[in-house]
């Protein structure tokens, strides 16, 4: 049987001149480049019987070339010929299409998904690290999280629907997750408290003396964390006596306050007085002004005010500076600032009176933003010694920062117990500078005395005070910390 032979430039036109003489069943044999174009060979549709000789006459007729040829580039499905739906190659052999099968897509078990991994799960990583609740609560999660996984919604018309019912059954498991995280926590509470409470027993059988002196000091206002540091340096067999001056002893060893004026008046520099409204900042800054013109002279003091917000504030500090013959500078916001500090570069000591806004005010942000940008300001915290220790604790942390150089107590003279104020200091271990006890300008500024502050901070409640605590009192204290802990 003929085999015909097809020449063109390109593919597309071999096969339309195959299509013309042959028809569209014509059996195509092979397809090649050659120089110069495209050469097809092809047989009739009904020559199908003669395929094999037909083969081996196509297989003589093509000679073989020195150099491989590229196969002709066919055109990608899509084209608007339909013969381009199969690749041609030289030499093939004509097989039958494979049965097309439906797409049938594997069978997902969901309980298992998503694939368990190599790497340590939570719970496990919580078992290492020795806390058995830790790994509890993790397991609890880790269990939570898998059962919150569900199948993608089902494409189609019910897809919405089961797309409401899937975020209905995640919220209902994470309203069961945190219900399980509060029980939990609950129970380990609980068990905290009644460990906590054994302990109290144990130190009260092995140390009394112990034990009553964590009493002493819970009621004077210090926190339990320092009470317990406190009362680790007093022997089991100790005395009271003995115990109360190894306490005395350790926190002053641990208070840091100023001995001398050396380090700030003498020294001098840039001073941002800082804290929360009413603290006593325009007295004490007016206060430290009249200490540095009776030591160097009003000539080498300016004052600053930034306190444009409180009525009256600015007046007041013009009235000192007054009286002081000290020139008082009012600033409005970084710029002003650093200006005003660049012309007073040649005095000993510049004072600056800032705003008194409460410490979870934005503003406390803003401020020490604009006195950090200021150039070298240091600040000082005025901490009023009548409030509670966790307002202090909380004051202390809104203003905490590289620039803050230390604290100064002020109403000393209205706080029934120094303890928390003392306490507070040495915990975020902050130098005491001076400490304020009057309105008096200057006469009511005090260097630190620690024996004043330390009799202050561990004087003994009255004998029926409602604030002595009585009976095992201290060990439920010290157990409910724990448990907020």
């Amino acid at each position: 049987m003929n085999v015909k032979r097809y020449f063109a430039q390109t593919a597309r036109e071999a096969l339309r001149a195959l299509k013309e003489e042959l028809g569209a069943d014509a059996i195509v044999l092979s397809n090649r480049a050659v120089e110069g174009g495209v050469e097809i060979l092809a047989l009739p549709g009904d020559a199908v019987g003669a395929l094999p000789s037909a083969a081996r006459s196509a297989r003589t007729a093509v000679q073989p070339v020195a150099k491989p040829v590229e196969q002709a580039p066919v055109q990608a499905p899509g084209d608007d010929q339909d013969d381009y739906r199969v690749s041609l190659r030289a030499r093939s052999v004509l097989r039958p299409a494979p049965a097309v099968r439906p797409f049938t897509p594997p069978r997902v078990d969901h309980a298992d998904y998503p694939p368990r991994s190599r790497a340590p799960s939570a719970a496990s990583l919580a078992a290492q690290a020795g806390d058995p609740w830790a790994e509890a609560i993790a397991a609890a999660q880790a269990a939570s999280a898998k059962a919150a996984i569900q199948p993608s919604a089902p494409r189609g018309q019910s897809a919405e629907r089961d797309s409401r019912e899937q975020d209905a059954r995640v919220r209902e498991l994470q309203e069961a997750n945190a219900k399980l995280m509060a029980e939990l926590s609950g129970i380990r509470g609980m068990i905290e408290r009644q460990l906590a409470g054994f302990a109290w027993g144990e130190t009260r059988r092995q140390a009394p003396v112990r034990a009553d002196l964590i009493g002493e000091l819970l009621e004077a206002g210090f926190s339990a964390v320092l009470a317990r540091r406190l009362v680790e340096t007093v022997a089991e067999d100790a005395e009271p006596a003995q115990g109360r001056d190894a306490v005395k002893a350790a926190l002053n060893r641990e208070l840091r306050a100023l001995s001398s004026d050396a380090d700030l008046i003498d020294r001098g520099g840039v001073y941002a007085l800082v804290g929360p409204t009413g603290v006593g900042k325009t007295t004490t800054t007016a206060k430290l002004a009249a200490r540095c013109v009776v030591r160097h002279g009003a000539d080498k003091l300016a004052l600053i005010t930034t306190d444009g917000y409180r009525i009256g504030a600015q007046e007041q500090l013009r009235i000192y500076g007054r009286i002081l013959g000290v020139p008082v500078f009012s600033v409005r916001d970084a710029a002003d600032l650093r200006q005003t500090l660049a012309e007073l570069r040649n005095k000993h000591m510049v004072l600056i009176d800032t705003v008194g806004v409460s410490q979870r005010d934005r503003m406390v942000a803003e401020q020490a933003a604009m006195l950090l940008g200021a150039g070298n300001v240091r600040r000082l915290l005025l901490l009023n010694a009548t409030c509670r220790g966790d307002t202090l604790d909380d004051v202390v942390r809104a203003y905490k920062g590289p620039d803050l150089a230390g604290c100064i107590l002020t109403k000393v003279d209205e706080a029934a117990s120094l303890a928390p104020a003392i306490d507070v200091a040495v915990r975020r271990e902050l130098e005491l500078f001076y400490v304020a006890n009057g309105q008096r300008v200057p006469e009511d500024l005090h260097l630190p005395n620690r024996a004043y502050l330390l009799h202050r901070a561990m004087r003994e409640q009255p004998e029926g005070s409602p604030w002595k605590l009585q009976g095992d009192e201290a060990g439920l204290m010290l157990a409910a910390g724990g448990a907020r802990a």
